[in-house]
């Protein structure tokens, strides 16, 4: 006999902590509350890891250089980030996402995607949830949050956005298909600029004209993508909340002060940066078998080189060794390099646990 029960509708909540780096700073020191504040570096060649909301009213935001930062609001305060502090302010949200569902998929450190569909307080109404959520959130940390509910990962992602700061949102499987077609194509999570500026050049510029591009065409222009943005544009994303998701790779880089055009030179700025990635992937009891070196050129213009190895690198003598050689294969450089950063990739768990493999990977000096 078979089982006629209908599937229940999902219910996705996506949680973003509100200018994440910088509200931490902005709690830990009453003198920086109300004040512009960008979390990065000052120096000529430093970059915006994070802005608050009254810098942001200034056109600043995160991956800005400093000086173009600086020049859009004078009176810009900088810090230096503190990873460690974001990450132990990370793990007390975490824990209590955990109250509600086991079903968490972060994706970074200020923000996760829950399935609450059957939560552990065996609570009905997802917007509840949120609110209790966000409230919780405040109460142990002093941080506001964000949420959008909805019935796939897509739209409670794009509903998290609609009310920041410190709001929430929900798109209903009614309304779902409708609020997509309105959409500009460049705010969907997932269509980078160049995505866009593709989309553009076939006529694609909201939700409605990608509707209107058949699967073949989608596929043929985007690739696998090409059935994602199919099924968006209809308001449909059947992609599961994974619990188990394991980000594919971990890595540090670093711009400096000075252009780099010696080969030792740079060759010797590697080493904090392996010793970075492999220090992280030791406290996560994780490894990977391929190293990617990043050369950013002083006119932007960049490379990657990459090596895999048959099994998973055993220390961070290896991953320096690895990345030297890559290095060298570039020289001489086209151009006198600005910035250089070293990847690990094709991750696994090895000897401890891998428990915290969620926690955001990436990271910069």
């Amino acid at each position: 006999m078979n089982d006629m029960t209908p599937t229940p509708i999902r219910k996705i909540v996506h949680v973003d902590m509100d200018a994440f780096y910088a509200s931490v700073e902005q709690r830990d020191n009453p003198e920086l509350r109300g004040k512009p504040l960008a979390v990065g570096g000052s120096a000529a060649r430093g970059v915006v890891a994070a802005a608050s909301y009254e810098a942001r009213a200034f056109g600043v935001h995160s991956a800005m250089p400093s000086v173009t930062a600086k020049r859009k609001c004078p009176d810009l305060i900088f810090v230096p980030p503190r990873f460690d502090v974001y990450k132990a302010v990370s793990q007390q949200i975490r824990e209590i996402f955990a109250e509600y569902t086991l079903l968490i998929e972060p994706l970074s450190l200020d923000e996760a995607y829950l399935d609450v569909t059957e939560n552990l307080k065996g609570m009905e109404i997802a917007t509840e949830i949120a609110q209790e959520i966000r409230a919780k959130i405040k109460q142990v940390t002093g941080l506001n949050a964000s949420a959008g509910i909805s019935y796939n990962k897509f739209l409670a992602k794009m509903a998290s956005d609609l009310n920041k700061p410190n709001g929430q949102a929900v798109i209903t499987p009614k309304n779902g298909p409708g609020f997509v077609e309105t959409l500009p194509v460049k705010k969907f999570h997932g269509v980078g600029p160049a995505t866009a500026e593709r989309m553009r050049k076939y006529g694609v510029e909201t939700g409605l004209d990608l509707k209107s591009k058949s699967l073949a065409f989608l596929q043929e222009h985007f690739g696998k993508s090409g059935p994602y943005f199919y099924g968006i544009a209809r308001g449909i994303d059947e992609r599961q909340v994974r619990p188990d998701r394991v980000r594919k790779s971990v890595g540090a880089e670093d711009t400096f002060v000075e252009d780099l055009d010696d080969l030792e030179r740079a060759t010797a700025e590697l080493k904090p940066l392996a010793e970075k990635v492999w220090r992280y992937c030791e406290a996560q009891g994780i490894s990977g078998k391929t190293v990617t070196v990043k050369i950013k050129y002083s006119d932007f213009t960049q490379a990657t080189r990459s090596r895999t190895a048959t099994v998973p690198f055993a220390n961070m003598a290896e991953v320096l060794y690895t990345s030297s050689e890559l290095l060298a294969i570039v020289y001489p450089f086209k151009r006198p390099v600005r910035l250089l950063g070293v990847t690990l990739s094709s991750l696994t768990a090895v000897g401890v646990s891998g428990a915290n493999q969620q926690a955001q990977l990436y990271l910069e000096l």
